[in-house]
């Protein structure tokens, strides 16, 4: 199969499972599955590429890296499906419609096919990584599984964090800051971006061990990766439209958290941010 009409079947097979999440989305109290979907077709979209026969690539690192990215796509899906069991309302996604308005559908599937181009970016990072024609078991191979490794263990605790947090009735209304929240606002996006770190680690690292001719030529495109995955946390979707939410329901809570807690990176902020200035008081008339 040729990387064109490889692109062309994950192109197709990924907008059609994400016009299957609009349309679940669209039922009232299921926006989240947008999110659930999302997850199983990126994964599964990268490991089907990667199984794709090519020429000088090695097998094993194919099914190994397959697999990887299978495993990633359900761990995610099923945390957030589960999380909301089976269905919820994304307060993100909520806030979209009520923007949108009449209009609210329409541009809701339009989100979900820019999303579906977004994963198909992603898919093809986990394909170059599977392509290294490298045998299976370099130092790069070690050192992208135990990065992979700390993500996803940063993400469980970060995750089992906050809903042990939301668990306890008392905590109502206010801001979760327990163990690794108390360095970043968002640790659970940071380990996710951490995953995608390690794709660039397992295709390009023979470079380094090998030479020049370790690594295939679409290696260096896996750095797409964690470049894509950072800017949809911190810029797009991610960070930004659920702080908005927090701003909304947690309000001054919130806004002191984001004085003394870093958004993304897990480095604890030694000086605070100043408080913002309150507004002049009005003078009567």
């Amino acid at each position: 199969m040729t990387f064109a009409a490889l692109v062309a079947y994950l192109s197709f097979g990924l907008f059609a499972a994400m016009a299957l999440a609009w349309w679940l989305a669209r039922r009232p109290g299921k926006s989240g599955m947008m999110d659930v979907v999302w997850s199983y077709a990126t994964g599964a979209a990268g490991a089907a590429g990667a199984l794709v026969p090519a020429a000088g690539a090695a097998p094993l690192r194919q099914e190994m890296v397959a697999l990887l990215a299978l495993a990633w796509g359900l761990r995610l899906g099923t945390h957030i499906w589960w999380r909301g069991r089976g269905g919820h309302d994304d307060p993100r996604y909520l806030q979209l419609r009520r923007q949108w308005g009449d209009r609210a559908d329409r541009q809701l599937f339009v989100f979900a096919q820019i999303q579906a181009v977004a994963a198909l970016a992603l898919a093809l990072v986990v394909v170059a990584a599977a392509r290294n024609p490298a045998p299976f078991g370099q130092w790069s191979d070690a050192a992208g599984l135990g990065l992979l490794a700390i993500a996803v263990i940063g993400e469980a605790i970060a995750d089992a964090q906050l809903a042990a947090f939301r668990a306890n009735p008392e905590n109502r209304g206010k801001v979760c800051e327990a163990g690794l929240w108390s360095v970043s606002r968002h640790p659970n996006y940071f380990f996710e971006w951490l995953a995608w770190l390690a794709w660039p680690v397992v295709a390009i690292g023979p470079v380094v061990a090998i030479g020049p001719g370790g690594a295939s030529p679409w290696a260096w495109l896996t750095l797409a990766g964690p470049v894509l995955m950072y800017w949809l946390l911190v810029h797009v979707s991610g960070i930004p439209m659920l702080e908005a939410h927090m701003r909304r329901s947690r309000g001054a809570a919130f806004a002191d958290s984001q004085r003394r807690i870093r958004a993304f990176w897990p480095i604890p902020r030694f000086r605070p941010l100043p408080a913002p200035a309150a507004p002049p008081a009005q003078m009567p008339e």
